[in-house]
């Protein structure tokens, strides 16, 4: 989950350690492959508990579009219960970086707590959302490979941050805008927003890039 401007992080991913680009070239020429963890919190009682794989997995590449995976998008956020246009938004918000499965890895051997897939989650927030849900035997390490997971599983993660939010809160922020605040930095901070605290320079770039890419999002899934 993105914790840095758009601007800065693009610049650091064009500025990558030799070792990450030089683990990066070596996998892919053998022909192979926001950020806080999110608090605990314990399933909705109508999340299942049969464990069933996602959808087939999708082939990962350096090619990557958000729009491409709208009806995944439009699947999960109808199961999880959340908008499927700002499911959407997020994954326009943390395209960041390459989502390349083989880059992914590379990174994550240079950085281990990096996070994985399209939605860029974290391997605490993924194995505490998946707990009784239908991905509950999947694996973190799954996420590069499988984007339909990637999805699935940020869309149960909003579903849980909605289920955080206070019935009131302050300030003019949608209901939307902080259960992403709350994909992006946790429900701490989520809650912190909601009373009115101040929030931070990568919070804020954060909230306006959401809202950069609302209306995109809304196309995307046709809503």
């Amino acid at each position: 989950m993105a914790e840095q401007g758009r601007r800065g992080v693009r610049a650091r991913w064009l500025v990558l350690p030799v070792v990450a680009l030089v683990a990066w070239g070596c996998v892919r020429g053998g022909g192979s492959s926001s950020d806080s963890a999110g608090p605990s919190r314990t399933p909705s009682a109508g999340a299942s508990s049969a464990a069933k794989p996602s959808a087939a997995p999708s082939s990962p590449s350096g090619s990557y579009d958000p729009a491409d995976y709208a009806p995944q998008v439009r699947t999960y956020a109808k199961k999880a219960g959340i908008s499927a246009q700002l499911l959407m938004a997020i994954l326009y918000n943390e395209d960041y970086k390459p989502h390349d499965a083989a880059f992914e890895r590379s990174w994550q051997k240079y950085k281990p707590d990096a996070a994985f897939g399209i939605a860029n989650m974290h391997r605490a927030a993924f194995d505490q959302t998946k707990r009784g849900r239908d991905f509950a035997s999947r694996k973190w390490e799954e996420l590069p490979d499988d984007r339909a997971l990637a999805v699935e599983a940020a869309a149960w993660y909003l579903h849980d941050m909605s289920a955080e939010l206070p019935s009131h809160w302050a300030g003019s922020y949608t209901r939307e805008e902080l259960m992403a605040l709350g994909y992006n930095a946790g429900g701490g901070n989520m809650a912190a927003f909601a009373r009115g605290a101040k929030m931070g320079s990568q919070a804020s770039d954060y909230l306006t890039r959401l809202r950069d890419n609302w209306k995109k999002a809304g196309a995307a899934v046709g809503g």
